[in-house]
């Protein structure tokens, strides 16, 4: 790196122009690269940069003996410039594009991988973090993010577009997974917020409903939000249209669970006209005890091993007996006989402790708690004052004859998908679970949610998507690493760059090499960190200062 300086004459005026510049080659040939304009500065600057880039090796020395040029602690630089590369390879930067809303918009979704928060937390983790340098970006303030969720909201159809069309081309995928979830939110006042079934077992709180689309790969295509009482096969049909209208070429085929296509989303998918639709869902347990009665499935096909039944109309069943989930949900019906039988010891004792104490009530308890408990029938024996319980081996036989049998059910003939086929597609929709797990709880935290109108709502749960596909990404690249992609990024935050600053004006970053952990984390990315980065001299801070909203004493 060097300062080119260049006086010139014209119409009779001298100018004089000085650019920061650095050499490289390309193909053998020597090639020079402008860094930035500095003929602003004045000579006195351009002196102190031409000294600082001659001593560079050794600008510490340099430092005590002239005053005006100080080197110190810089901003965090490696995670940063590592997840903007992870997001250049995956096309999301293109897919964002250069305006100030887009760069906005890949901060979110860094700072949401790096260190997850509110958009007032993005705007802090800026002035750590050298994302205005790496990213371009100008000045920013939280409500300049909160305004950005807005945009990303609006754009949103045309952003996971561009993302397909780069990930895909022509080659588009025949195969998608959909599942949905809910996320509760601490208060009332957001737009989509209402009362449904949560699945995070939050009883007393509002929610949103959010489905997630996904490739045969697991790799997140969409995601749309639904108010929190909106139920999971109303979700369906939006999925529908999107693959039809957006995503779809030729045949499709959609996976969902058995809560998501039942009767009136088969019959929808069979009604488009405009695609071929297929389906691979699961059924319950009552209903294959119907298909045992009508002698369309038998008992002995249920195995280890995977077997179908073809049905009218082209339906195929497809069966299989896990025998580590049987075994798992007989020890959960032993566990929950154990606890009826721990209460009517407990029971008993009272009984016999208190002789006014009623039989009857002591009965009723035992009841309840076998209702609440959801076991096959048993029978509270009474002998002097003396509770027992029976079993009814019949209807206990009957409950357990089901256990670890699932019946997946799909339209697909035997040349489109075998029957091993069908069942490993269903169980790809544990990659959409897994997805779900980390937005939710373990690294993304789409909850708490805070903001309140219905566009920054759906604005943030896009940016969490848009994260996931970082962690997912680099999930794949540190896989052979003994790390988490949590601790890999808390690694990466330690590098720091070396601040160069003349006068009190801050020049340029000097990234120093990585330590061996950080580097076995870049290598393994494939990730090179520039050896120095040009101040862009923006400065960020909050509207909103901690210092006023604390609480005195």
């Amino acid at each position: 790196m060097y300062i080119d300086s260049c006086t010139y004459t014209v119409k009779g005026n001298t100018y004089t122009r000085h650019l920061l510049r650095e050499s490289f080659r390309e193909k053998g040939k020597v090639c020079h690269r402008t860094l930035a304009n500095l003929s602003h500065a004045s000579d006195a600057e351009i002196q102190a940069l031409k000294l600082a880039l001659k001593h560079k090796h050794d600008l510490q020395q340099l430092g005590n003996v002239n005053e005006h040029i100080r080197v110190q602690q810089g901003l965090s630089v490696a995670a940063v410039v590592t997840l903007w590369q992870l997001a250049k390879r995956l096309g999301l930067v293109q897919a964002l594009g250069n305006s100030q809303q887009g760069k906005r918009a890949l901060w979110q979704v860094l700072a949401r991988v790096i260190d997850q928060g509110s958009r007032l937390s993005a705007v802090r983790l800026a002035t750590s973090h050298a994302a205005c340098d790496v990213l371009g970006l100008d000045a920013f303030d939280e409500d300049d993010l909160y305004e950005n969720l807005d945009w990303l909201a609006a754009n949103q159809d045309d952003i996971e577009d561009k993302l397909f069309r780069s990930r895909y081309g022509a080659q588009k995928p025949d195969l998608y997974l959909y599942d949905v979830t809910s996320s509760y939110f601490e208060g009332v006042c957001n737009a989509l917020a209402a009362f449904g079934y949560c699945r995070d077992g939050k009883k007393g709180k509002m929610q949103v409903v959010y489905g997630l689309l996904c490739d045969f790969q697991g790799i997140p295509v969409s995601i749309q939000a639904f108010a929190g009482n909106t139920v999971d096969t109303k979700t369906f049909g939006k999925q529908v249209h999107k693959v039809t209208e957006r995503f779809g070429g030729g045949s499709v085929t959609m996976v969902g669970d058995r809560g998501m296509i039942k009767g009136p989303q088969i019959e929808q998918l069979q009604a488009e006209k405009d695609h071929e639709f297929h389906y691979i869902t699961a059924i319950t347990k009552s209903q294959i005890e119907t298909l045992l009665k009508q002698d369309v499935v038998q008992l002995e096909l249920f195995d280890e091993t995977v077997s179908e039944v073809i049905a009218k109309e082209g339906v195929r069943y497809v069966l299989r007996r896990n025998p580590t989930r049987a075994a798992e949900m007989a020890a959960t019906r032993a566990s929950k006989f154990a606890k009826l039988q721990k209460l009517v010891s407990k029971q008993n004792t009272y009984l016999a402790e208190h002789p006014r104490a009623s039989v009857a009530v002591a009965q009723r308890n035992v009841d309840q708690k076998w209702k609440k408990l959801r076991l096959p029938p048993v029978q509270v024996m009474v002998d002097s004052r003396t509770l027992s319980l029976s079993k009814d081996e019949q209807p206990w036989n009957e409950t357990a004859k089901l256990d670890g049998c699932y019946c997946l059910k799909t339209d697909l003939n035997k040349k489109q998908a075998t029957k091993e086929i069908v069942h490993q597609r269903y169980k790809d929709l544990s990659q959409v679970e897994w997805s779900f797990r980390t937005s939710k709880t373990v690294h993304l935290e789409a909850r708490p949610i805070y903001v309140r109108l219905e566009s920054r709502t759906r604005g943030h749960l896009f940016v969490v998507m848009l994260a996931y596909l970082l962690v997912q990404e680099l999930a794949k690249c540190w896989r052979d690493l003994d790390m988490t992609v949590e601790e890999g990024i808390d690694e990466l935050k330690t590098l720091c760059t070396t601040q160069v600053s003349v006068q009190g004006n801050v020049l340029l970053h000097n990234v120093p090499d990585p330590r061996p952990s950080v580097q076995r984390l870049l290598d393994a990315a494939q990730v090179e960190l520039p050896g120095k980065i040009p101040s862009r001299g923006v400065t960020v801070s909050t509207r909103k200062k901690l210092v006023q909203e604390r609480k005195t004493a």
